[in-house]
Formats: structure tokens, C-alpha cells, sequence
């Protein structure tokens, strides 16, 4: 029996996956910002019958089509949509893979039967996709790059042994070669792939390469080409059918207890963490009650989650009892295992467990930490971000300074000393008196100079003075500040305070 592959292109996945969700009237199409500049990314048949196509800018598209309703583009959303397309696909093949992002490749050798044939299975398979409002074009063939080459251009099913008569007509860009090379062979009249059937090798591979024929000979059947399925991701949820209704909190609890103790095993069997859980309790009447808890750090012990359960359960309202329960944990990260040789250190577990707490409460969003950044810059050297976006490598305290170099407790915008002292010929040294924020200040040590210059990448206004040479400064009066002087244009500043 020869090898037979399936090939399915969807022309409109990502437009039609949004507008699967939520409709839109008219010309319709997704945006997604490239550059400095939106640009169309996907369109709907009402949109192309404007005249519109992928890549143009939205600028120009709104000239063209000034009713065009847009929505940003969501590539992590369209990954994940084809990827249940994927897992759907099974039911027709059980080798299945992605091809490209709009694209899946099956092999189908010896299953057609099951469905009357090669042309019933295509029919079957097309037809239940139109149903869910999806647009494809599907082409078997012998190879993978036959296969390929027909369903981007029409579709059609090519007998066993009959993959050249079906590509002679097709473009060369059937043959998966980049624009580059396509636009090449354009220019020397090999605009099909009969074209190049035939031709001497040695000319075309010398100019462009051995990628044409080997692509040629892949979908000849010349040269193999394996397909290797997607690796089915982990799925990560548990649940339990109960024998009678429960409705009290600590028979909750028993319930969850074993469900987290299952969840966590195959947590561990993955060295995978927990981000975030969600807990589903089938009512005897059919509703749902739903908890979810977020975390700030990847964890599977569950007696730790379980506490971290007890006040979403304790308020849910159980009716006439739960019958069944559910628990998923939808964001998981790596943990890999730990080797525990002597006492286990204290770690960072109290406070990911406090910020856990507050998170669920507060929203992990408005809970920020300071996290120093690559730049020796003071006002770019940190920024400010939500705690549970750290890794727990990440969150680790740190700083960028150079070895040696103290930095102040408090960074601030330069404030100005008045009045300004005079520039004296010489070594630049602190001023005796000065006055800042209003103050009287009068110098006592100063230590420095340490000399900062400016990032030549990074366009900065407030650095397009020069250098700064920055002093640690104590005065009389017990403050501890952090000065700057400019060379370039003689004045001295503030930026931060010691402790």
C-alpha cells in the first residue's frame, strides 16, 4: 500500500476564528502591528471583495474601505485554536501535525477505506469544517509536497504515481521556495513547476541552490520527507463523581484534597508548577459553582493550595448539594525537582505565599516589585513590575552596578542646587554651600568622582548633556545625597539620597 497524505490549508483561520466569537458586519479584518505601522492580517471574503489583502497598511485600507471594521490580531490565540484543530483531526488520521500557521498535514495510508474513500473522507472532513464556519482547501497525494502544492491552489486529489501530471500546471511557488527564488525563476521564463521538469540541474542549482530540486524531488517522491505528529500537550485536570450530594465545607475540602493530591502527581511527572487553578462543583440542579486562585510562584503541594481554597469554598452556595467535582490547573511553568542534601534553606515560600494571598484579594496585577534592568543609566538601571511576572530566577534581588559602585536608597528626577556655584579652574569638587528643596546645606565629606556616560543607543533627552560625574555627598545637617556634576555645561544636581 502506498503512502497517502492529506493536507488542509484554512486561507481565513485567524478572521474567522475572531468572528466565530464575536460577528461583525461587512468588510471585516484583524490588524497586527509590525514596525511603526498596522498592517491587515488576515480578511474576511467581504473584505477581499473590496479589493483589500494581506499586508497592506491600515492607513491605506481605510482610503480603499472606509467601513472596514477591524480588531487587533491574537497569534497566540490563532496557535491555539489550530492546535484543537489538530487534536479534532484525529478522528480522520492518527499521525496528524501543523503545518505552518494556517495549515495541517495528515497521513492518511490505509484509513480512507474507513470512509468510503479518499474523495468521501475529503468531502466528510470539508464539509464539517463549513459547518463551524471555517474556509479550507484540502489535497491528498502521495507525498507531503503534493499534497501541499494542492490544497494552496485549488485543492484536488492526485492518484498514486500521478504526482507530476498534478504539479505541472501549478506555480513554482507550490513547491514551498522562498519569494526570493520564486522572483528569480520568474525572471528566466520558469514560472511552473513543468518548467522545470526536465531542465539540466547544474545551471539552476548553481544559481539558486539545491533547495529547488530537493523540493522538486520531495514532492515527486524522489526524496522522503518525514512527518513527525505534534506531541499532544499535557492536560492538567482531575475530577471526581460523588456518590451522594455533599454541600459542608469540610466534605469540600476531603473532596478537593484528593483531587489536588492527584494533580500534583502529574504536576511532578511533568516537574511542572501550578500558576493558577480552577476548582468547577456541579450543583444537583445543574449550575456551576466556580473558584479559581491564582499563585504567585509555580507550586504542587497540596496541602499549601488547599488553604489557599478554603475562603473561595466557604463562600460558594452548594444549593441541594455538589454531585461532582473538577479541578484544572489552566497555567502551569517548569519546577524542576529539588536534591535536598542538608536542612532546606527558608527560600523566598513565605513571601510567594504572602504575595499569593494579597494577589487573590488585590489582583496579582497591582502587587509590583522594583527589578533591576541592563543599564548603568540610574533613571534605566530599574523599572517596576508585577511580582507574579517573575520567574523565581528572575525575582531574585539583584543589581546592575559595577562592582564597588554604592547606590543611593531613593533615585529621583536631578533636582538643581542654587544658587549655582561658581566653576573654578581646576579639579571640580562639591560646592561648600548650597541650597536644595529650600534648604540650607553645608558639605562635610564628599567621596567621588565616579564618571556615567550616556548610551550612544538610546536616544534619551534628559542625557543629551554629556557626561555626569556623580559624588557621594555628606553634609552638616546629616542628609546623605547623591550629586551629579555636567562638564559640558558647568551646573551641579541631585538625584537621589543615601540612607
Amino acid at each position: 500500500m502506498g503512502r497517502r497524505i492529506l493536507s488542509l490549508w484554512f486561507p481565513r483561520l485567524a478572521s474567522e476564528r475572531s468572528l466565530r466569537e464575536r460577528g461583525a458586519e461587512g468588510p471585516f479584518a484583524l490588524v497586527l502591528r509590525a514596525g511603526n505601522r498596522d498592517h491587515l492580517h488576515c480578511l474576511n471574503p467581504a473584505a477581499e471583495a473590496r479589493g483589500l489583502q494581506r499586508g497592506l497598511a491600515l492607513a491605506d485600507a481605510r482610503a480603499f474601505c472606509p467601513d472596514l471594521v477591524t480588531r487587533p490580531a491574537d497569534l497566540a490565540a490563532e496557535a491555539g485554536f489550530l492546535r484543537a484543530l489538530c487534536r479534532w483531526m484525529e478522528r480522520y488520521a492518527p499521525f496528524v501535525a501543523r503545518e505552518g500557521a494556517d495549515g495541517l498535514v495528515a497521513d492518511i495510508t490505509g484509513v480512507a477505506h474507513l470512509f468510503g474513500g479518499e474523495a468521501a473522507l475529503r468531502a466528510d472532513l470539508t464539509a464539517r469544517l463549513a459547518r463551524a464556519g471555517l474556509t479550507v482547501t484540502a489535497g491528498i497525494a502521495g507525498t507531503r509536497g503534493a499534497a501541499h502544492a494542492l490544497a494552496r491552489h485549488g485543492g484536488g486529489i492526485a492518484a498514486a504515481g500521478a504526482e507530476g501530471a498534478a504539479l505541472r500546471p501549478l506555480p513554482v511557488s507550490a513547491l514551498r521556495l522562498d519569494h526570493d527564488t520564486v522572483e528569480g525563476l520568474g525572471r528566466l521564463g520558469l514560472k511552473r513547476i513543468g518548467d522545470l521538469m526536465g531542465l539540466p540541474r547544474g545551471p539552476v542549482a548553481r544559481r539558486f541552490g539545491q533547495g529547488v530540486f530537493l523540493r522538486l524531488d520531495q514532492a515527486l517522491g524522489a526524496s522522503a520527507e518525514p512527518l513527525s505528529p505534534d506531541r499532544a500537550e499535557p492536560h492538567f485536570g482531575v475530577r471526581m463523581a460523588l456518590p451522594e450530594p455533599i454541600g459542608l465545607l469540610r466534605d469540600v475540602e476531603a473532596g478537593l484534597l484528593r483531587l489536588l493530591v492527584r494533580l500534583c502527581a502529574a504536576l511532578a511527572r511533568h516537574e511542572a508548577g501550578a500558576r493558577r487553578l480552577r476548582l468547577e462543583m456541579r450543583r444537583v440542579d445543574s449550575s456551576d459553582a466556580v473558584v479559581e486562585i491564582g499563585l504567585a510562584r509555580p507550586m504542587r503541594d497540596p496541602q499549601r493550595i488547599l488553604a489557599l481554597f478554603r475562603k473561595g469554598i466557604d463562600e460558594v452556595d452548594s444549593g441541594f448539594g455538589i454531585e461532582r467535582l473538577r479541578l484544572t490547573a489552566p497555567l502551569v511553568e517548569p519546577l524542576p525537582p529539588e536534591q535536598y542534601g542538608r536542612p532546606r534553606p527558608a527560600g523566598d515560600e513565605p513571601l510567594a505565599d504572602l504575595v499569593t494571598r494579597l494577589g487573590n484579594r488585590l489582583g496579582f496585577g497591582r502587587i509590583r516589585v522594583f527589578h533591576p534592568e541592563d543599564s548603568h543609566i540610574p533613571e534605566r538601571s530599574f523599572s517596576s513590575r508585577p511580582f507574579a511576572s517573575l520567574s523565581a530566577a528572575t525575582a531574585q534581588p539583584g543589581a546592575p552596578w559595577p562592582v564597588g559602585a554604592e547606590r543611593p536608597v531613593t533615585i529621583f528626577a536631578p533636582e538643581p542646587v542654587f544658587p549655582a556655584p561658581e566653576i573654578a579652574e581646576g579639579p571640580v569638587t562639591p560646592p561648600a554651600r548650597f541650597v536644595w528643596r529650600r534648604m540650607q546645606m553645608a558639605t562635610a565629606r564628599a567621596t567621588g568622582p565616579e564618571r556615567i556616560a550616556p548610551e550612544w543607543w538610546s536616544d534619551d533627552p534628559a542625557w543629551r548633556g554629556g557626561l555626569r560625574d556623580y559624588w557621594k555627598v555628606e553634609t552638616r545637617q546629616g542628609r546623605r545625597l547623591w550629586m551629579f556634576h555636567t562638564p559640558q555645561a558647568p551646573g551641579w544636581h541631585v538625584q537621589g539620597e543615601f540612607a
